[in-house]
């Protein structure tokens, strides 16, 4: 039914950095992070589990350049957490993984597949609102984020290639302070919503 779908809706808007590992940036994971924001709509299936969408945009002070991100990834909360205070707990470490795509124009336009994936904590502040932090990477499919191919060693130009663990792909992280709510969730206080539960209630029966 579509009104129990809204009670299960979290909508959220986070603040962070963006960070980029790369050829300009092989090693140093906080180096020169830019000014990131995102927006996010949550479905969770159960206490434990949820889907959610969100839409990332940020500044990559190393390479001068802006970022997009739209993906889809999955949650698993290692403890039941609801923004209900009185229906489970109050807090929750959580991983994430999932799929986006990226767009960034850096030496040029360009727009490729990553792989987000993260770990954040959840805590309830207030009933139907709750406070996040997340820090996570994203594993993308080019090299050409930054408009460098290969870290090339000095000491043979022509055919030496220093291969650290960004070699051949970029990568770019996401830190961030999200807060959540429940718009819809106002309907559990409605009498005509209890009515209707209890009539569906009994139809089941």
């Amino acid at each position: 039914m579509p009104v129990v779908a809204q009670r299960s809706a979290d909508y959220g808007a986070s603040a962070g950095i963006i960070t980029y590992l790369g050829e300009e940036n092989p090693l140093n994971l906080f180096y020169q992070p830019g000014p990131a924001a995102q927006f996010m709509y949550r479905y969770n299936l159960n206490p434990r589990q949820a889907v959610r969408a969100n839409l990332l945009g940020g500044y990559i002070m190393p390479l001068r350049a802006p970022l997009g991100e739209l993906g889809l990834t999955y949650e698993f909360n290692f403890f039941p957490y609801s923004t209900f205070r009185s229906r489970h707990v109050d807090y929750t470490p959580y991983i994430a993984a999932g799929a986006a795509v990226s767009v960034v124009n850096a030496a040029s336009l360009s727009v490729f597949p990553s792989v987000p994936f993260s770990a954040g904590f959840k805590i309830n502040v207030a009933n139907q609102v709750g406070i996040e932090f997340e820090y996570g990477f994203r594993k993308t499919f080019t090299d050409k984020l930054d408009g460098l191919y290969e870290i090339v060693d000095p000491a043979d130009p022509q055919n030496g290639v220093d291969h650290t663990w960004t070699h051949n792909n970029d990568w770019y992280s996401f830190m961030g302070i999200s807060v959540t709510w429940k718009i819809y969730n106002k309907l559990l206080g409605c009498p005509a919503f209890a009515e209707m539960e209890k009539g569906n209630k009994r139809r089941k029966r």
